[in-house]
C-alpha cells in the first residue's frame, strides 16, 4: 500500500496537532500516530504552560529565568522569540477550546513552579496536558483536510535526492501498520516530526510506554544533526515506589508551598540553592539523589502540611485522586518521592522555523532541540516551546509548499534499503514478545544504573560496552526476524541510549542535567557550546575536543 499527502505529521501530541491544524489551511495533511491518538506525552503533562500573562510579570523576567535554568547553553534569540510569542499562542489554545483554570475574578489562575520568579503557569488543575490534548483533538476532528491514522508506527524516514543540490531530501516514511501486520510507504512533500521523547530508555520514568525516541532515532539514521542528547531531565518528585510509568507529583505542588524534607522531617533544599524547594529541576534532582545516598533512605518526603486539604484537592485533583487510590494520606505521612527520567532537552537540531538539517524534514516538541532549554529545561517551558515552534514551522511550510512538488526518482531508506522491496511486506502485530521485553528491560536498567543523575567516565564506558553488545544481537534479529512493534521500539531505544552515552562521554564537564564525578565543575573555556551528533561522529564545536565515532 502507498499513500501520499502534502504534509505528513508523525505524532499526535500538542506539537503535532497544533502544526496539523495550521498546515491544513495550505494542503492535505496525513497525521500518523503509533497508538491511539490521545496516547501521548502531552496527555500525561500535569503542570502547565509558562507564559507572561500576570500584571506583575515581564518578558525580561521569563527570559532571565529560562537562561538561568539552562546553565549557559540557551540560545538567547530562541528564548526571546519563544517567550515573546507565548501569550498569543496560549490564547489560541483557549480559542480551540482549552479550558484553563480561572480565579475568583474570572482571570487566568497562574501557578508557580521551580526556577520561576513569578506566577506564570496556566493550568487546568494538574491535568493540563489532558485538557489541551482533548481540545486539540476535537478541533482536528472538525478539519476535513486532516486524516488521522492510528496504530501506525514510523520505522524510518524515506529519502530521495534533490535534483538541484544533489543532497538527500526527506520524502516520507516507512511505517508499520500493526493492526494489519504490514509495512506501508507514505510519501509527502514535507514531513513534520512531533513524536516525543525517549524517557522509556530509563527503568524509572514518568513517560508512558510509547516514549521510545522513535523520531530522534529515525533522524539519526537518516544522517541529520542531533544536539545535546546528554541532557536528560529527571523530575524530582515521582511517587515512591515508582510504577511504569511513574506517577508524577506536579512541581506546582511546591509552588503552592510544599517543602522537600528527609524521612525524619528535616528540610534540606536550603543547603543546595537559594530558592530551596523551588530551585531548578537539575539542582533538586541531584540534591535528592545526594540525600538518599547520605541517609540510606529509599525516598524523601514532600511535606504539604502548609496547604489546606480542600485547596490541595481543588488545585491538584489528579494527585489527590492518585494518592487516595494508592492508600497514601499526605497530611499524615507526607508524599514519598524520588527522581525519575522525565524529559530530553536534546533532539533533532532545528532552527526557529522547525527546519532540521535534512531538507523536507521539520520537527517540534520534545523530539527537537531548538536551543530554548540549554542544559536544563525550565519547568512548563516545554508545552510553550511546542506551540510556538509548531506555529512557526507551519508558517514556513506554507511558504514552501507551492515550490515543492512531489519529486520523482529513486528513493531509499537509511542504509540504502530499497523501499519497494518492503512496501506491503508482512510485518508483526502487537503480540508481546517476552524475549524482546527482557532485552528492553536490560537497556533500561543499564541506563538507570550507569547513565543516571550522577555519572562518571568509567560508568559511561561500561554503558557504551554493554549497549554495543545488546545492539549487535539486535542487529542480527533486525536482519532475520519479522519486524514487530516491539522490535522497532527496541531498535530505537538502543540508538537513543547510545546517543545519550556518546554525547555524555564527549562533554567532559558538569553542566545542568549532565553531572559527572570525573569532571565536577563547569568549564566555560572549552564546553560553552552544544554537543552535535550525526551518523558518523560526535562533535563539540571547539578544537580541544577529540572526535569520537
Amino acid at each position: 500500500m502507498k499513500a501520499s499527502a502534502d504534509v505528513l505529521v508523525i505524532g499526535s501530541g500538542i506539537a503535532g496537532l497544533t502544526f496539523a491544524l495550521k498546515a491544513a489551511r495550505h494542503g492535505s495533511v496525513l497525521l500518523v500516530t503509533k497508538k491511539a491518538r490521545a496516547e501521548t506525552n502531552t496527555n500525561y503533562a500535569r503542570g502547565g504552560l509558562a507564559a507572561v500573562l500576570g500584571d506583575d510579570d515581564d518578558m525580561r523576567l521569563h527570559v532571565a529565568d529560562t537562561l538561568e535554568a539552562g546553565a549557559g547553553l540557551c540560545h538567547l534569540d530562541v528564548v526571546e522569540t519563544v517567550v515573546a510569542e507565548g501569550p498569543v499562542r496560549v490564547r489560541e489554545l483557549m480559542d480551540w477550546g482549552t479550558a484553563f483554570d480561572r480565579d475568583g475574578s474570572g482571570r487566568l489562575a497562574l501557578g508557580r513552579e521551580g526556577g520561576h520568579s513569578r506566577r506564570r503557569i496556566v493550568h487546568a488543575g494538574d491535568r493540563t496536558g489532558h485538557a489541551i490534548e482533548h481540545a486539540l483533538l476535537e478541533a482536528v476532528e472538525q478539519e476535513p483536510a486532516i486524516t488521522v491514522l492510528e496504530d501506525h508506527l514510523a520505522v524510518d524516514l524515506l529519502l530521495g535526492e534533490d535534483p538541484s543540490t544533489r543532497r538527500p531530501v526527506c520524502r516520507g516514511i516507512l511505517a508499520l501498520d500493526h493492526r494489519l501486520g504490514r509495512l506501508v510507504v507514505f510519501r509527502s512533500r514535507v514531513v513534520f516530526l512531533a513524536s516525543g521523547g525517549c524517557g522509556q530508555v530509563y527503568r524509572h520514568t514518568t513517560n508512558p510506554a510509547i516514549a521510545t525516541g522513535d523520531g530522534t532515532a529515525m533522524t539519526y539514521r537518516a544522517g541529520a544533526v542531533l544536539s545535546n542528547m546528554e541532557f536528560i531531565q529527571f523530575h524530582p518528585t515521582a511517587l515512591h515506589p515508582t510504577e511504569d510509568p511513574a506517577f508524577l507529583i506536579s512541581e506546582a505542588v511546591r509552588g503552592e508551598g510544599a517543602v522537600l524534607v528527609r524521612c525524619d522531617g528535616t528540610a534540606f533544599m536550603e543547603r543546595y540553592h537559594r530558592q530551596a524547594s523551588l530551585a531548578p529541576r537539575d539542582v533538586v534532582a541531584r540534591a535528592i539523589d545526594q540525600e538518599l545516598r547520605d541517609t540510606g533512605d529509599p525516598h524523601v518526603l514532600l511535606d504539604i502540611s502548609s496547604i489546606p486539604r480542600d485547596t490541595f484537592q481543588a488545585r491538584f485533583p489528579g494527585a489527590a485522586e492518585g494518592l487516595a487510590e494508592r492508600g497514601c494520606d499526605p497530611w499524615v505521612d507526607g508524599i514519598p518521592v524520588v527522581p525519575a527520567a522525565h524529559y530530553s532537552c536534546g533532539g533533532a537540531r532545528t532552527d526557529l522555523h522547525g527546519r532540521t538539517s535534512l531538507p523536507g524534514l521539520y520537527a517540534a516538541g520534545e523530539v527537537a532541540c531548538t536551543g530554548l532549554h540549554g542544559a536544563n529545561r525550565l519547568a512548563s517551558n516545554s508545552l510553550l516551546e511546542a506551540v510556538v515552534l509548531s506555529h512557526r514551522a507551519a508558517a514556513a511550510v506554507a511558504a514552501l509548499l507551492p515550490a515543492s512538488p512531489f519529486t520523482e526518482g529513486d528513493e531509499w531508506l537509511p542504509g540504502g534499503v530499497d523501499p519497494s522491496n518492503l512496501d506491503g511486506r508482512p510485518a508483526g502485530t502487537d503480540m508481546p514478545d517476552p524475549d524482546l521485553a527482557r532485552e528492553r528491560e536490560k537497556v533500561r536498567s543499564l541506563m538507570w544504573d550507569r547513565v543516571g543523575i550522577v555519572r562518571s567516565d568509567s560508568l559511561l564506558d561500561r554503558a557504551r560496552e554493554g549497549l554495543a553488545s545488546l545492539a549487535a544481537d539486535h542487529e542480527r534479529r533486525w536482519r532475520e526476524d519479522l519486524w514487530t512493534p516491539d522490535l522497532v521500539e527496541l531498535r530505537n531505544l538502543l540508538h537513543n541510549a547510545q546517543l545519550v552515552v556518546a554525547c555524555a562521554r564527549a562533554r567532559r564537564e558538569s553542566r545542568g542535567l549532565h553531572y559527572t564525578l570525573d569532571h565536577p565543575h563547569r568549564n566555560n573555556e572549552s564546553f560553552l557550546a552544544d554537543t552535535h551528533v550525526t551518523l558518523t561522529a560526535v562533535d563539540l564545536p571547539f578544537p580541544l575536543t577529540p572526535r569520537e565515532t
